[in-house]
């Protein structure tokens, strides 16, 4: 049991801490955090995987037509972007061009 200094009234709980129903006089106020805003943004995944040409030379090349240049070879892989549930999303990075594309089916 905490009094208040200035007027020895018993200090009373409050959301800012103990308070003076008096005086207002506030002991040990609670600091509320601050809330940060950011903003959310996708991330890019093929960038997580792999790094420019880093691992093109270990994943398999699939015969499948780059959506930027035409060529039809590019090299894939899978990774787990969604809950547990949801099916792998499947990356490709085309042999010429290195365009980065995804294939959610």
């Amino acid at each position: 049991m905490k009094f208040c200094p200035k007027c020895e009234v018993k200090l009373k709980n409050s959301d800012s801490g103990l308070q003076c129903p008096q005086c207002n006089y506030t002991e040990g106020q609670k600091e509320k955090p601050a809330k940060k805003i950011t903003n959310v943004e996708e991330p890019d995944f093929s960038l997580l995987a792999f790094e420019e040409n880093e691992g093109d030379e270990s994943l398999p090349t699939v015969k499948i037509e780059c959506e930027k240049c035409g060529h039809g070879e590019a090299v894939g892989w899978m990774f787990q972007t969604r809950s547990a549930d949801e099916p792998t999303t499947r990356f490709y990075r085309c042999q010429k061009c290195k365009y980065t594309w995804r294939d959610y089916t």
